[in-house]
């Protein structure tokens, strides 16, 4: 089973609908220079240790206490406080990937699947 069986929503897998509902959010910068991609995108909710061990699960290894390669790619994390209605703040963890497109752009998907909080 997997959670990839077809359901009455059009036959569509969860995974499907998951990444439908994830390209609609764009990424904070996408450029792609000299072949090279580059991507950001923030999280809310995540702590660096998970992002950090979400690269790892997807084939990286930490060179630095906020920096992971692998193979063909690379991703750097950072953190800032951002405010969540008047008295509460809420730690954001942005992620910057560079690499070859190829290998670049299905790792980001796999990380955000992994990342994926629903609404409620």
């Amino acid at each position: 089973m997997g959670g990839e069986t077809e359901t009455r929503s059009g036959g569509r897998t969860w995974r499907q609908r998951r990444q439908t509902a994830l390209e609609a959010i764009p990424p904070v910068e996408r450029s792609v220079e000299d072949g090279v991609l580059r991507v950001t995108r923030r999280f809310r909710g995540l702590t660096v240790e998970q992002a950090l061990g979400y690269l790892e699960h997807l084939g990286g290894e930490r060179t630095g206490p906020a920096s992971v390669e692998g193979d063909g790619w690379r991703g750097r994390l950072s953190t800032r406080k951002v405010p969540v209605g008047p008295s509460y703040r809420l730690t954001e963890v942005t992620v910057t990937w560079t690499g070859r497109e190829e290998i670049v752009d299905p790792l980001v998907l796999q990380f955000r699947l992994k990342t994926f909080r629903a609404p409620g």
